[in-house]
């Protein structure tokens, strides 16, 4: 059994660099112009990075300014509310007279 564990690791070792060499030999593209592709690929992968990272950071910037805009109409609808309800206290308590008693 291990002569042929042994024989067929030799094999794969032999299938591997037959499999380079015809590779090498019918490659459409030699080694400057494969690493130029390879190259500009990842400039285009890397520019493509950039501009959705741009784009997310504008659309959460865009929700942080709603966010801060619905809080404000909150806390100015809190405000009015308050000071309606103050107001009305004041009122009643200014007069003298008793607010209304729930039963």
């Amino acid at each position: 059994m291990a002569d042929s564990d042994g024989n067929g690791f030799l094999w794969f070792l032999a299938g591997l660099g037959v499999g380079a060499v015809v590779g090498v030999l019918y490659a459409p593209r030699s080694g400057d112009e494969v690493r130029e592709v390879i190259r500009s690929k990842a400039q285009e992968g890397s520019e493509r990075v950039r501009q959705q990272a741009r784009r997310a950071r504008e659309q959460a910037g865009d929700w942080v300014d709603r966010g801060a805009d619905v809080l404000n109409q909150q806390k100015e609808r809190f405000r009015s509310a308050y000071e309606a309800g103050r107001q009305a206290y004041n009122e009643t308590t200014a007069t003298g007279s008793e607010p209304a008693k729930n039963i």
